[in-house]
Order: structure tokens, then sequence, then C-alpha cells
């Protein structure tokens, strides 16, 4: 005989106000979600029997597949339990509870203890900040950026792509992008390679993974810039090693200051040819002695060639990689600069007894794809498009950089220094002290600008204080809105302060 069901009158009026609430959800899926949401929540006791499905549908004045729907799928997942020849009830849904064990204390709805790792990750990716702002570095023009062409070229290629791209692929990228890559990197970036030693990868960042946890173990030492790439940086703190932070001056990372006692390093971390933040080009005399101690300490140097194709009074300068023969160098590259973030390709050249294993545990941990989009690049790059967007870009972006220097003007008169500005994509600003740059960064906050602090750049005290002005991604109105602002800004502290 069916338990009496004091429940009964309130499920099916609270059901009829429920469904009669506008949602795109169907009828089955917020018929589930109620009633899995009561069981949950203790308002329907376990062992409490729901109305039948009959019942339900009369009342509800749905169809009873409707509701059979809902119930068969509670009934699946251990929500309810049928009893043939009673009907469905709540079924003992909690977890199972291990005999002599005590009862777990309930906790405050606090977020969930991040490790001490994993809590430095965070605190280097708060560099990201608001996209949208005027002064965000690393952002290009995307609103130059030639799309309809692109999207034929995506149409094109994927009306042609064979069966197999669909399945999982270990070649390392699309041979027409290597072929194309390898052919753009010798001409313009003196690199030394063949179309094999490319790997396409979906991103710098993946390839930085990948270098540090497939060459080096938890604890072994990475010398990093000082100050530095964030993203490098979460990538290195992510595979647990130790970080060694070199000082940066004039002409780029300065080894030769650090101590007889450091740390032997498994990896060696470098922009060489636009050092970020700093925007410093390593001289001829530094990049053969990174090499040397490279060899000499067995090490692995990252070239990271950030945003090298933006150089505004030369031509872009030649890889480290390409300086010697067989320098124990990986090239690490990505279009993200020069295309648009979003395409999440990058690649890296490697030396040629890590072309195999590198390919191989990228396919195994990542799983290579974006064929199609490979494909389209390869074509976008062959028939010219791809130089003429980044010469186009390098002449926007001189300009942009120049309207930037016009809002400052005023600032700069009263002694404000800017960094040179040879190449890339940002601005370095110089401060005085560390309080202006956190009263600067605090103003533009309320004020709806976002300035990426230079102090945040540095891993260890004193940190250099400044700030970070990108300028590529932001219109002519936005710099001359934000430029002055800051400009304005600068000149009322620094006069109060008596700089």
């Amino acid at each position: 005989m069916r338990q009496p069901n004091a429940h009964r009158p309130w499920i099916v009026e609270a059901l009829t106000m429920r469904l009669a609430t506008p949602s795109s959800l169907t009828l089955t899926q917020r018929l589930y979600q109620s009633l899995r949401d009561w069981v949950q929540q203790g308002q329907l006791k376990p062992g409490s029997a729901l109305p039948s499905s009959r019942q339900l549908a009369r009342e509800l004045g749905l169809g009873r597949n409707t509701v059979l729907g809902a119930v068969d799928r509670l009934t699946a997942e251990g929500f309810l339990e049928s009893r043939p020849g009673a009907g469905v009830f709540v079924a003992e849904w909690g977890a199972e509870v291990v005999a002599g064990a005590s009862p777990v204390p309930k906790r405050a709805a606090v977020s969930p203890p991040l490790s001490a790792r994993g809590q430095r990750i965070l605190d280097v990716s708060s560099l990201l900040g608001d996209r949208h702002s005027a002064f965000v570095p690393g952002v290009p023009a995307l609103d130059r950026f030639p799309r309809e062409r692109w999207q034929r070229l995506l149409r094109r290629h994927q009306q042609q792509a064979p069966l197999e791209w669909h399945d999982y692929q270990h070649r390392g990228g699309v041979p027409a992008l290597r072929e194309a890559l390898c052919d753009y990197l010798r001409l313009s970036r003196s690199v030394r390679c063949r179309p094999d030693q490319i790997l396409v990868t979906q991103g710098a960042q993946q390839g930085f993974e990948l270098i540090a946890r497939l060459l080096a173990d938890t604890g072994e030492a990475v010398w990093m810039e000082e100050p530095g790439y964030g993203g490098a940086h979460a990538c290195f703190l992510s595979a647990g090693l130790d970080i060694v932070p070199v000082p940066v001056d004039d002409e780029g990372m300065a080894i030769a200051t650090l101590p007889s006692s450091v740390a032997t390093p498994r990896l060696i971390y470098v922009t060489p040819s636009h050092q970020y933040p700093s925007g410093v080009t390593m001289s001829l005399k530094r990049r053969t002695a990174l090499i040397e101690a490279a060899q000499r300490r067995g090490a692995w140097i990252i070239e990271d060639d950030y945003d090298s194709e933006f150089r505004y009074a030369s031509a872009p300068i030649a890889s480290l990689q390409g300086l010697v023969d067989d320098a124990p160098v990986i090239y690490v590259g990505t279009f993200s600069k020069v295309m648009y973030p979003g395409l999440r390709l990058g690649y890296l050249v490697l030396p040629d007894p890590l072309v195999e294993p590198f390919k191989r545990a990228n396919a195994r941990l990542h799983r290579e794809g974006q064929y199609v989009a490979q494909a389209a690049l390869a074509t976008f790059i062959t028939e010219g498009h791809f130089a003429r967007h980044v010469s186009r870009m390098r002449e926007l972006y001189r300009l942009r950089q120049a309207a930037l220097r016009h809002a400052l003007a005023p600032a700069v008169a009263n002694g404000l220094v800017l960094s040179a500005g040879t190449a890339g994509m940002h601005l370095v600003a110089e401060l005085e002290s560390p309080a202006l740059e956190a009263e600067l960064v605090s103003r533009a906050e309320q004020a709806g600008v976002l300035l990426s602090p230079l102090s945040r750049y540095f891993l260890r005290a004193p940190a250099r204080p400044g700030l970070v002005l990108g300028y590529a991604g932001a219109t002519d109105i936005e710099i001359a809105e934000a430029g002055r602002w800051l400009s304005d800004t600068w000149c009322t502290l620094s006069h109060r302060d008596g700089a």
C-alpha cells in the first residue's frame, strides 16, 4: 500500500509556479532541475514518496512522457528509486559513511584554499587586467586586422580539409605552415632551421610549458630576466622550477652580475631582440657570453622573440638562435601580436635532438588541433598577406606611439622620462618612487584607466617603479584622452611631492 505523502500538495503547487516562469529550458529539464534541487536541499526527505507520473502529468497539465523523462533521469542518477508495486521514492543519495569514521566538520562557505604555487601563479596573472583600457600592453590593433580576407581563407580550407584532419594528429603541425614559417624565419630573423624542426603549438604559453616540463625537473633552476614576462614566469612556477632573477641593464640580461654561488640553470629565459618590459636590445657581446655560459653549464636557452617584427628605426634584429652553429637555443614565436590573440597559434624551433620527444609529448599532453586555421595561416603567409599586414601594423604602431608621446609631452617637459621606444607595442615611463607609482595606479582605477605598474614585473625587491604603457590596441582618441589624464595627474602629483 502506498504510504501517505504529506509533501504532495506543495510539490504540485511549487512545480506549477516554477513551470509558469519563462525559461529557455525544456519542460522536462525544468521539472528535473526543480525536483533535484529539492532533494539536495532536503525539502524532499529520503524515503518520502512522489506523486505518480500520471497524477503529476494530470495536475500540471503536462504529457506523461515529459514527467517520465525527468523521473527516469533522477532515478538513473540515484536521487530517486522505484519500488515495484509501491511507487517512486526519494533515495538515500548521500555519501557512504565509513564505519568508525569521524563526522566531517562543516566549514564556512569560502573559496577552496590554493597551494602556495597556485597563489603565486594568480599573483602573476593579475597583471592581465582589463583588455579594453587604452594602456593595456601586448594587445594588437584588432580593428585593423583583415578579417574578411582571413575568413575567406578559413572557409576555403574548411571546405578542402581532408578527413584525417578531424582525427587526433601527431605530425607537429600542418606541413605547409611549417614550410612557410621556415622560409619566413630564415629570411626575416636569420633563424637556422628546417621545416621538420618546427613544432606548431597552441600559443607561446604552451611552448613554455612543454620546455619547462620536458627539460627540467621540479626544483631545478631557471634564470629569468629581471624585470621579466609574467606569462613565462607563471609557466615556470607551475612546473615547480626555482626562478633565479637576473638583472637587466641597457645591454640586456647581465649574467656577469650573478654571484658565483648562484644555482646552475637548467633553463635560461631571455627576450634578446626586444626585452620585455624594458624594451632594450641585448648587445652582441652579451649574446655571445650567454650562449657560452649555457654551453658551459649544460643549459638550454629559451629565446622568446617578443614582438620583434615591430622595429621603427632599423630592420628586425637577427635571432640569438642563428648566431652560431648548434647553439643550445629553443626559439619561441607566436602569432598573438602580429595576427590576433584568439588565434592561439605559436611555434617552437627545436634543436634536432629535441624534435621527436617534443612532438610526441605535445601530441600526448595537449593534442594537436586547429589544422584548418594552420592551413589558412600558411596560405596567408605564402600569398604575401602576412608580410603586408606586418608592414601596415608597423607604421600604425609608430604613429600611435607618436600620439602617446604627444599626449604625454607636458609631463615629459616637466621631467617624466619615457623609454626610447625603438620597437614594440609599449613604452615605459620611469617614476621617482614606489609611492608615486601606487598613487597613480590607484587614481587611474578610480578614473577607469588601467595602468600596469613596472614594479609588478620584478620578482624581488627593490623593484623599480614605473608604468608599462601599451598603445598598439588603442585608438587615437583613446590615446589622447588617457594620455592627457596621465600627463595632468603626473604633473599634479609630482608638483605636490616636490619631485
